[in-house]
């Protein structure tokens, strides 16, 4: 044995080798390589510090995630004015809804409340999952939640305003689309639009291009994560174009890439599942 480690350790060793003692053992590894995402590398563009639960879920399919973030979250570019405005006259003038539609608007808005109690006597409107985990962690249980987590499938359900009228809070992203506050106008309510927070161009990181255009798939999770990655590496991606919904589907399909995955549910978990289906081995 002695020879034999000596003579390896002078020796360039070629292509690694896996030994494997018993049939236990066999039966664990070999799972490991039927895993969906096996040997794939995806790219994600989600911001830094919100990548987790999507490359989690990745990895635990097998894929090796590539971490190229186009978008970083920041403070609303009156430096929070509106949503401290927004947050005192809570205690004075009740809106008949507040609608939340992501987990930041969710996290921010009430980051300026006392506690959940501020918002008694107001109903609370939510779009999709993640934004139901923030309510319940504020405490809040949403009195609407739509089954198409878009804003399209929250107006199909949202009531129409009285005849005198009524107020909605939306908290928001500073710059998102407007269908909501439309929708919700054309069904006779007055809406308050209250930015709590910026959507912004993360730095890019040169270094990464021919990491990411190589992989096998990349996934977006918002229309501005599509916008700032074709600003920063252009239009050419990986094969497989993988979009969390039809929105972001619809804005990357505008700059020139093909979709080849967009989930029936709008969430994370539905996008990887989506994924490696389209791998063809579903779990």
């Amino acid at each position: 044995m002695r020879a034999t480690l000596a003579t390896l350790g002078q020796q360039r060793l070629g292509t690694p080798s896996v030994i494997v003692v018993g049939s236990v053992a066999a039966e664990r590894l070999d799972w490991f390589e039927r895993r969906p995402l096996f040997g794939r590398r995806v790219v994600i563009t989600r911001a830094r510090d919100q990548a987790s639960k999507l490359a989690d879920r990745l990895r635990a399919l097998g894929a090796e995630v590539v971490l190229a973030p186009t978008i970083e979250i920041t403070g609303p570019s009156d430096g929070g004015e509106s949503l401290r405005a927004a947050a005192v006259e809570l205690g004075a003038s009740k809106p008949a809804w507040v609608v939340f539609s992501s987990a930041n608007a969710v996290d921010r808005f009430f980051a300026r409340l006392t506690d959940a109690r501020d918002l008694a006597g107001s109903r609370v409107a939510a779009i999709g999952p993640g934004t139901l985990e923030a309510l319940e962690r504020c405490g809040i249980r949403a009195d609407l939640v739509p089954d198409r987590y878009v804003a399209e499938g929250l107006l199909e359900v949202f009531p129409a305003a009285a005849a005198d009228g009524g107020r909605v809070l939306l908290p928001r992203a500073e710059v998102a689309r407007d269908t909501l506050v439309e929708g919700l106008v054309a069904k006779g309510w007055t809406v308050e639009v209250v930015p709590t927070y910026r959507t912004v161009p993360a730095p890019v990181d040169e270094s990464l291009g021919e990491e990411v255009r190589s992989a096998d798939a990349i996934c977006f999770a918002s229309s501005s994560s599509v916008t700032n990655f074709v600003a920063a590496y252009g239009a050419s991606t990986p094969a497989v174009v993988a979009a969390i919904g039809p929105v972001t589907a619809a804005r990357a399909a505008e700059l020139g890439l093909e979709v080849s995955v967009v989930p029936q549910r709008s969430t994370i978990p539905d996008m990887v599942d989506a994924l490696a289906e389209h791998f063809g081995n579903p779990r």
